[in-house]
């Protein structure tokens, strides 16, 4: 074992035990009880967030770091006008239309820092160059290093259960993991430097931040402070790659689309729209040939219609509608509902594939059990769309239920007359639970990479949406203009694509410390598929090396089963421990 800081084997000697991974697994399970969702009552994530640092001080008040500072750093309410700034929607309720605003939401909430300070004063030490075995000093004795995880997690909360070695729960993986990792590292160097007679010659600077799934106001309000970023010069965010490095990250933006057309069935016209901002999502992707991104992570995800859904960037698993007539529908007409419910699906599968021919590894079983239930309702037939749930980046892996019940719905508008003229009545398509027939709103988003401006990507997917809908209007006659049936938005998430050095200094210390606890795996260094925290550094500092990684599956991550392997969170601890010791130096 190439041992590149002196330090490995007490460091290895620590972490694999069964009482340190006990330790792990209690830290993180009682993180996972804590449910640290959006709400949009704010006092209800003030005091979840507050719960979360009052364990993660209590565990960092035990650390022997010399002059260590632990603190509560308010949220900035100024960054309303940064352009990485993400909307406070989750805040708006009925009788709340308009949200809150910064100064409301962020009153009283905030990240915590815990900063080791740098050594000033002493000789350089040189960081270990992994790829040519060369010493190469750092460039700046008096910064440091910075290290972010999120404390936050998404809808639906489901508090943990451990199974053979396994934390079940939303947020194991993304992202109370990789803050149990971070915390933990901190404590393996407390007790590792001392016994060596060293300490840490330059910063380090560990972040846990709020709000990463809403978009990342959390870590914009620590990527503006520029007291702060005197303390640093490279960022690695913890997000649950496989324990792979990344020095790269493709961008995201969330849309918005409201759809209001007086007169005009909105849930028909949304399956339309559905259909071109899928078609220019692949031709995107079809574009993206990037030598960090041979895996084209450019994926378009429906996260939210009407009712359904819980996030822009959370697959949506369960959607329904309803086909309904004038009376109770004779076989002949429930021949051609079957009739076309088995072209549509045809056609998804090909498209998409199909997903209950495809096992899930968690559970064994195929990743969709059905597509769809056919349920007669008297005058009408409800089908209830059956998809499977994730993180969007996941989205082939997954089977996402708007897009799959958009194709079911564009056939029965294209055979309405038929209906019509077999069940001598009127037919009319509607979404199941939807109460306001005024005004549908859909939520996704679409990621896409460096060989594209996100300002092209937001224009894109808005025209796509406005010729979705003009498609409709012309099929049924209407004279109503598209541009005024359709509003898309993009006051969420909006972050850049980067593509940072993958021979960086930072890049470099990291190999080299996952190659020493034996976590490296020998591929092509690529980009990462999401992470708006990391995104937010890179575009506040360009040219500053920001890594992602961490433990755990993306596929996982906002998943029915998310989950997180205790030995892939020691995993993490190890590199943690030892990329600090490279990055930041020891003397």
């Amino acid at each position: 074992m190439n041992d590149a800081t002196g330090l490995t084997a007490p460091i290895l000697a620590m972490t694999r035990t069964p009482e340190f991974e006990a330790y792990l697994t209690d830290l993180l399970v009682r993180l996972c009880r804590l449910d640290t969702t959006p709400n949009s009552d704010v006092s209800v994530m003030r005091t979840a967030e507050s719960a979360a640092f009052d364990i993660l001080e209590a565990e960092l008040a035990t650390l022997a770091f010399v002059d260590a500072k632990r603190e509560r750093r308010a949220i900035n309410p100024g960054i309303v006008t940064h352009r990485n700034y993400s909307q406070l929607h989750f805040t708006k309720t009925p009788a709340r239309p308009a949200g809150l605003t910064p100064e409301q939401a962020y009153a009283g909430r905030c990240n915590l820092l815990y900063t080791i300070p740098s050594a000033r004063g002493q000789a350089l030490e040189f960081a270990i160059d992994a790829k040519r075995q060369l010493q190469i000093p750092r460039p700046d004795p008096a910064s440091g290093a910075a290290l972010n995880a999120h404390i936050d997690v998404v809808h639906p909360y489901f508090p943990p259960r451990v199974e053979n070695g396994i934390v079940y729960s939303r947020g194991a993986c993304d992202d109370k993991g990789g803050v149990v990792a971070l915390t933990a590292a901190l404590k393996v160097l407390s007790q590792v430097l001392p016994a060596a007679g060293k300490r840490l010659r330059d910063n380090v600077v560990a972040m846990f931040v709020v709000e990463e799934e809403t978009g990342g106001n959390g870590s914009l309000s620590l990527a503006t402070d520029r007291e702060l970023k005197q303390l640093y010069d490279s960022i690695l965010v913890l997000e649950c790659t496989d324990n792979v490095i990344h020095p790269a990250n493709r961008g995201a933006v969330w849309y918005r689309a409201d759809l209001k057309c007086p007169g005009v069935p909105l849930f028909e016209l949304f399956a339309f729209l559905n259909e071109e901002m899928e078609k220019e999502g692949r031709a995107i992707k079809a574009e993206s040939r990037h030598a960090l991104f041979p895996q084209r992570p450019v994926q378009t995800c429906h996260g939210i219609i009407g009712p359904y859904g819980e996030h822009p960037s959370r697959i949506c698993g369960e959607v329904g509608f309803r086909i309904r007539f004038g009376a109770a529908p004779a076989d002949a007409v429930k021949a051609l509902v079957q009739d076309l419910i088995d072209g549509a699906l045809a056609e998804y599968v090909a498209l998409y594939g199909d997903k209950t021919k495809f096992m899930d590894p968690v559970t064994g079983k195929p990743k969709v059990h059905h597509h769809l239930d056919v349920v007669p309702e008297g005058t009408a037939i409800r089908v209830d769309v059956h998809g499977s749930t994730g993180h969007m980046g996941s989205i082939l892996e997954n089977d996402g239920a708007i897009t799959k019940m958009a194709h079911l719905v564009r056939w029965f508008v294209r055979s309405k007359a038929k209906l019509r003229d077999l069940a001598k009545s009127e037919v009319s398509i509607e979404l199941v639970k939807a109460e306001d027939v005024d005004l549908l709103t859909l939520e996704g988003g679409q990621g896409f990479v460096p060989t594209h401006d996100i300002t092209e990507v937001m224009k894109r997917m808005a025209d796509a949406a406005v010729r979705g809908a003009d498609a409709y209007l012309r099929l049924i006659g209407s004279n109503a203009r598209a541009a005024d049936a359709v509003h898309v938005t993009y006051d969420k998430l909006h972050n850049a694509a980067f593509d940072g050095d993958p021979d960086s200094v930072p890049m470099r210390n990291a190999v080299a410390a996952a190659k020493a606890c034996g976590m490296w795996k020998d591929q092509p260094v690529s980009g990462w598929t999401v992470s708006c925290d990391s995104r937010i550094f890179a575009t506040e500092y360009p040219g500053m090396p920001v890594l992602t990684c961490g433990a755990g599956r993306l596929a996982h991550a906002h998943a029915d089963q998310e989950q997180l392997k205790i030995t892939e969170m020691r995993s993490t601890v190890e590199f943690l421990a030892l990329y600090m010791l490279l990055q930041a130096g020891t003397v």
